[in-house]
């Protein structure tokens, strides 16, 4: 399994994209940055060139974005529009593949969350034809798009990593896949033998202490049986640790140990 590590929830007051800490990460021993795409959009040509050599310079990789689409940009509702959104998608791969990224975190939930009155049925049917198209499009660039449930308090349309699992399966796309997200599955209570059910399905991780989304740095039992299940399908893609933390260099260092010794069953 490789590891990395979402920079934007690290101060984004200062740095939105998350790219100050990708040196820091590299020093520590992390595989890779996760930043934040629609933050990295909103970049100059020369501030993105320089965003990109900084990355190249630091010894590690840009290899998943998440932050897919702003809000601004509709998904769901009367005023979604497929054509604006796939451009918006279009170009926004162009960039995340030049960084390097091979994962696209689909969340999204200012933009997907569904308007007042508007159909769920309906919006599923948007996200369908949407994500299909999307599936056409990252192929082109290498990329896979991981679908991530997101919690109640977050999204008002696909909370549980089983309705990931099903859009994922309707959609049958092979680069539309599937995100779990430990923060969001204990969140919403969700089983975590819907891992099991997933298997092959899964193709990235985000992982965080739910209380307090913050950084992982002591083993805990319900960390155990989530990488147990991971381990049982032979997961070996990446996990991204996406929290929050008051002193990173040194919860950054402990977390990274208490990955690689869940993911190699030693804590058992």
């Amino acid at each position: 399994m490789r590891f990395g590590c979402c920079g934007c929830m690290i101060s984004p007051s200062v740095d939105p994209i998350g790219v100050e800490i990708v040196e820091s990460l590299a020093d520590i021993g992390f595989d890779y940055i996760e930043l934040s795409l629609w933050d990295i959009m909103a970049l100059s040509d020369v501030a993105f060139s320089n965003l990109v050599g900084r990355v190249e310079r630091s010894g590690i990789r840009c290899e998943a974005c998440n932050n897919f689409f702003p809000p601004r940009v509709r998904l769901t509702g009367s005023e979604a529009s497929l054509a604006a959104a796939l451009d918006y998608a279009a170009k926004s791969m162009q960039r995340a593949a030049r960084v390097g990224a091979q994962i696209i975190v689909f969340g999204s939930s200012g933009a997907k969350n569904v308007p007042q009155g508007f159909p769920i049925a309906d919006a599923w049917k948007q996200l369908v034809e949407l994500l299909w198209d999307l599936g056409t499009l990252a192929e082109q660039y290498g990329i896979t798009i991981a679908i991530e449930p997101l919690n109640q308090k977050e999204s008002n349309i696909i909370n549980l990593a089983s309705e990931g699992l099903r859009l994922a399966r309707e959609v049958n796309h092979p680069n539309i896949r599937l995100l779990v997200d430990f923060y969001h599955l204990m969140t919403q209570r969700e089983s975590l033998g819907i891992i099991l059910e997933a298997d092959s399905a899964i193709c990235h991780l985000h992982f965080a202490k739910p209380e307090g989304r913050i950084f992982p740095t002591e083993p805990e039992d319900q960390f155990l049986r989530f990488f147990r299940n991971l381990r049982e399908i032979r997961y070996s893609g990446r996990c991204s640790v996406e929290a929050y933390t008051h002193d990173f260099e040194s919860d950054a260092r402990h977390a990274l140990q208490v990955l690689r010794e869940l993911t190699s069953g030693s804590t058992e």
